[in-house]
Order: C-alpha cells, then sequence, then structure tokens
C-alpha cells in the first residue's frame, strides 16, 4: 500500500507527463485532495528524499567504539552531508524554477484580471 507522499509523488508525474509544470500540478492535486499547496509539495519532496535514497538511517549498535570504528563513522557521516548538499541544491533550484513560472503565471494572467475587476468596480458605481 503506497503512502500519501507516495501518491503524490505519483500524481504529480501523471500531471507532468501530461505537460502540467510541477507548480501546476502541485496546486491541481491541492485541489482534488483538499490538501494545501505547500503540504503536497512537502509529501512530494519527503519522497522525493526517500526514493532518491536520503531520509532517516537506522544506526548500527555496537558494544564498544573502536577507533576504526569512529574513523568509519566520521567519513559515513560526512559523505552523507556532502550528498545533503547537493540533494539540498537541487531541491533549492526545483523552487526557484517553481517560484519563476508562478511569477511568470501571475504576470501573464495580470491584466486580464485587473480588467476583470475593474469592470466590477464599474458595475459597483
Amino acid at each position: 500500500m503506497a503512502t500519501k507522499a507516495e501518491e503524490i509523488f505519483n500524481r504529480a508525474h501523471q500531471l507532468m507527463d501530461q505537460g502540467l509544470s510541477r507548480t501546476d500540478a502541485f496546486k491541481q492535486i491541492a485541489e482534488e485532495t483538499g490538501r494545501k499547496y505547500d503540504s503536497v509539495r512537502g509529501s512530494y519532496y519527503s519522497h522525493k528524499l526517500k526514493a532518491e535514497g536520503g531520509g532517516s538511517r537506522s544506526r548500527t549498535r555496537r558494544r564498544e567504539t573502536t577507533p576504526e570504528a569512529a574513523l568509519a563513522d566520521a567519513r559515513a557521516s560526512l559523505e552523507r552531508s556532502i550528498a545533503a548538499i547537493d540533494r539540498e541544491i537541487e531541491v533549492a533550484e526545483e523552487r526557484a524554477a517553481e517560484s519563476a513560472a508562478e511569477a511568470k503565471s501571475l504576470k501573464e494572467s495580470a491584466t486580464a484580471r485587473k480588467k476583470a475587476i475593474t469592470e466590477r468596480l464599474e458595475t459597483l458605481k
């Protein structure tokens, strides 16, 4: 059984395959599910992180810590930090692209929206 995050991830990719931008896919899923846009986006990226091998990992338990084990743990931690930085950059770039697309969409529709409001204002006079 798929988690909610996995369902959102899969649905977003279905919509993007149909030509929607990621931002528009998130908006449509939010409307379909009654969830907030940011909740949908968070679920998407949460599952994406898990699917790419990120997320929580269980720690191994040892009876005693040897210098070799401590060095291995330190190396593994630093390697995970490097991977996390790469993921942070990727997510930030995706958010920036989504924001740019949203700004473009708002800019393109601004004239029509202003005209509609102006017309309503005129009918109220």
